[in-house]
């Protein structure tokens, strides 16, 4: 058979039978490793750990195969150190941008700055991650022209190289829970120290409940990372700014129900505002006074 492939393809005997070597390990190893993916994914029934199942199986069949493949086509060579010095010399050169992606998907695999479920934002892509593969990892992308953190249904392609260049900001890595604030400004006239029992309230009946789990969090993340972190409960901070008095909500909450939570916690203060008459939501106004005695009143409109 190897004389026959020889002949047909008019290479000498050798190199003929490493050619139908490579095939043949090419094919019976693709062969097994679906047989392998599929009978061991049968049994998994939770999609996270199919998913890392999977690109475990297909890393291992990978390196079988190379290593298989250098055995063949390496096999008698007297320098091969010195043919893989000089070729690793001209792919340094020539794939530059694919070794970089390379040398960050070991990264990304060693140091673990983020895994597939993670929401990110590296570079000027937020989104959550989805893939993570040789050259590249990718992500749903949120934000953008969508308002809040929601998606915006683009998978967005990011090279490894970026992991090592660019600051990566992750919301579930150490510490799952991240603050919020929703600003409310009322006018100065308003009764700002019972506004601030009300907000603080509805902070609390909208997101109390999420103090207990981020503090069991703390103190899992600070066996790995100096997290300090001061008071976890909703708070209400007090401000005033030109137009009436800031109150802000400040709580916890999951990355990806922040603008379902602040919906929530409107839609509570703007029935709660309602039903105070001695509370009232200031805005942007324009005043005009009379210097004529006869009108000492002043008129408002809104600006």
């Amino acid at each position: 058979m190897i004389t026959e492939v020889a002949e047909i393809l008019n290479l000498s005997e050798p190199m003929a039978e490493k050619l139908v070597y490579t095939l043949s390990a090419v094919v019976v190893l693709f062969l097994v490793k679906m047989l392998t993916t599929k009978v061991v994914c049968r049994k998994v029934d939770d999609d996270k750990r199919r998913y890392h199942v999977r690109k475990t199986i297909t890393y291992g069949y990978t390196f079988v195969l190379v290593a298989m493949l250098a055995s063949i086509w390496f096999k008698g060579m007297a320098s091969l150190g010195t043919f893989l010095g000089l070729a690793s010399a001209g792919l340094a050169v020539a794939l530059h941008d694919a070794i970089a992606n390379m040398a960050g998907f070991f990264f990304i695999e060693a140091r673990k700055p983020f895994r597939v479920g993670d929401r990110i934002e590296i570079g000027d892509v937020q989104g959550d991650v989805i893939d993570i593969r040789l050259f590249q990892f990718s992500i749903v992308e949120v934000g953008n022209w969508v308002d809040a953190d929601q998606s915006t249904g683009r998978i967005v392609h990011v090279p490894n190289s970026l992991a090592l260049r660019e600051p990566c900001h992750n919301s579930h890595i150490g510490f799952e829970y991240i603050w919020n604030e929703v600003p409310v400004l009322i006018t100065f006239e308003s009764d700002w120290k019972h506004a601030k029992e009300i907000l603080l309230r509805i902070g609390k009946e909208n997101a109390e409940h999420l103090s207990s789990k981020a503090q069991e969090q703390i103190r899992r993340a600070a066996r790995k990372y100096l997290i300090v972190a001061g008071k976890l409960t909703p708070t209400v901070y007090t401000s005033v700014k030109d137009s009436g008095v800031l109150l802000t909500i400040r709580y916890l909450v999951d990355p990806r129900q922040r603008r379902g939570t602040e919906q929530k916690i409107w839609e509570d203060i703007l029935d709660a505002f309602a039903a105070e008459p001695r509370i009232d939501l200031a805005y942007p106004t324009t005043r005009f006074y009379s210097l004529n005695e006869t009108r000492p009143a002043a008129t408002e409109t809104q600006a």
